[in-house]
C-alpha cells in the first residue's frame, strides 16, 4: 500500500533542502527521476514553498520502501540542520498518470 511523507517546519528551508540533495545526490543539486534516489520505491517527489515555510511531500510504493530511504536520509537532514520529523500515513487513494 502506498504512503504518503509530508515533511515541512522551521528548520527545513529550501537552501538545507538543495544541500541534503547535494548529499543524497552525489553532488548534484537536482533530483529529477525516481532513479536519482538511494532507494527504489519512490513513486512521486514535489517539493516547494508553502504558506508556512517550505514544504517535501513523497510518495512511496510502501511503508518499508519510505523507510529504507529514511535510514538513509535522517544522518544527511541532522548534518545539514533540519529537525523536525515527516509526517508519514497510508495513502487512501493515489492516482497517478
Amino acid at each position: 500500500m502506498p504512503v504518503v511523507l509530508v515533511h515541512e517546519g522551521p528548520t527545513l528551508t529550501q537552501e538545507r533542502y538543495e544541500e541534503a540533495v547535494r548529499r543524497l545526490n552525489g553532488g548534484r543539486s537536482r533530483m529529477e527521476t525516481p532513479a536519482d534516489w538511494p532507494v527504489e520505491g519512490l513513486l512521486v517527489h514535489a517539493a516547494g514553498q508553502g504558506a508556512h515555510g517550505f514544504r517535501v511531500v513523497d510518495v512511496w510504493e510502501s511503508e518499508d520502501a519510505c523507510r529504507r530511504f529514511g535510514d538513509q536520509l535522517r544522518p544527511v537532514l541532522e548534518e545539514v540542520g533540519i529537525k523536525e520529523e515527516p509526517e508519514l500515513y497510508a495513502a487512501h487513494t493515489f492516482v497517478s498518470a
